[in-house]
Parts: C-alpha cells; sequence; structure tokens
C-alpha cells in the first residue's frame, strides 16, 4: 500500500502505538520519520486540509517549550507564519499523522487513524 504513510517519530508512544495498529490490522505504511526529514510548507498545508482544519494551530503541540518560547500563542500570526514555525521545528507537529487516499488523520488515539482506511 505504497499510498499509505504515516508521518511517524519513534520516540513518541501513541505514535509506536498507531503504527502497531496500522500493523495487526495487515497494513504497510510508508513510513516518514519527520523529525529527520522534514515536511514542506506546501505538503503540511496540503495536511492541515486534509484533517479539515481549518487553521494550522489546531495541528500544533501547544504544550510544547517551543511553542511558548516562538510565541506562537500570539493570535496575529499568519497561517503562514504557524506553518513555517512547524516546518522549522518539527517536533511542534501533532503526531502521529496517517495520509490515505487523500485524507488524513491523527493517531490520537491511535484507533482514530482506521476511519480513513
Amino acid at each position: 500500500m505504497s499510498d499509505l504513510k504515516i508521518l511517524h517519530n519513534p520516540r513518541c508512544s501513541k505514535s509506536r502505538q498507531t503504527l502497531q495498529l496500522l500493523h495487526d490490522k495487515g497494513f504497510e505504511p510508508h513510513i516518514i520519520e519527520y523529525m529527520k526529514t522534514p515536511v514542506s510548507a506546501d505538503e503540511l498545508t496540503r495536511i492541515i486540509s486534509q484533517l479539515g482544519f481549518s487553521s494550522a494551530r489546531q495541528l500544533m503541540r501547544k504544550g510544547e517549550d517551543a511553542y511558548k518560547q516562538q510565541n506562537l500563542a500570539e493570535q496575529t500570526l499568519t497561517e503562514e507564519a504557524l506553518v513555517s514555525a512547524m516546518v522549522g521545528t518539527a517536533k511542534l507537529i501533532e503526531r502521529p499523522i496517517v495520509l490515505f487516499n487523500g485524507k488524513a488523520a491523527i493517531g490520537r488515539p491511535p484507533e482514530s487513524v482506521l476511519e480513513i482506511l
């Protein structure tokens, strides 16, 4: 299933659980370790749209120190600035994200990704 992808961080328990769930269901996703191979701004914008989010902020890990250090809670920031922050600091991206047939889902909880398969 070359169209099935997971933006994966092996250090994240939810990411590992989601990947294991996919394997248990017989899927072999293409694994993108986004901390090593960052996604582009265009790809991230497309993922935000596929998730049905109205703002890039919905994909951000607001508890990360980088979120506070970069003042990303500032409501006047543009969508481009938010996406740029995630591209520049990948740990700001909520994870894991599963992509399949033009759809996306965040694996929190891991079972939530099954609805797009």
